[in-house]
């Protein structure tokens, strides 16, 4: 089991920045990646940006290239992860995920974890 806490979001006018972190316990010696997913309201899920975890390879979801940034610390088990420009488009719930049997990141079956989720709302 992987238990997975979550902090950041808020709100933010459109332009600015915000950061969310995504902290791993447990049996994180056996996780695959760490990703970032996000719903907006009436929305399928999407994949935002996510690392592999041994390998560390990036991911990133088209909507977000250039314009946010993912990034682990090894030792906290600990993504975090920068927003920047952000748009009204980029309101939504945030679920940070774990996986630990595949390295397909930016799919939602690959991970077997979810956290809460944390909102991020931009304003026009």
């Amino acid at each position: 089991q992987v238990q997975l806490g979550e902090s950041g979001g808020g709100w933010v006018q459109a332009g600015g920045s915000l950061h969310l972190s995504c902290s791993a316990s447990g049996r994180t010696s056996e996780m695959t990646a760490l990703g970032w997913f996000r719903q907006a309201l009436g929305k399928e899920r999407e994949f935002v940006a996510g690392i592999a975890w041994s390998r560390g390879t990036l991911y990133y979801g088209d909507s977000v290239k250039g314009r946010f940034t993912i990034a682990r610390d090894i030792a906290k088990n600990t993504v975090v992860l920068q927003m920047s420009s952000l748009r009204p488009e980029d309101t939504a719930v945030y679920t940070c995920a774990a996986a630990d049997q595949s390295l397909i990141v930016d799919q939602p079956r690959t991970y077997n974890y979810w956290g809460q989720g944390t909102q991020v709302t931009v304003s026009s």
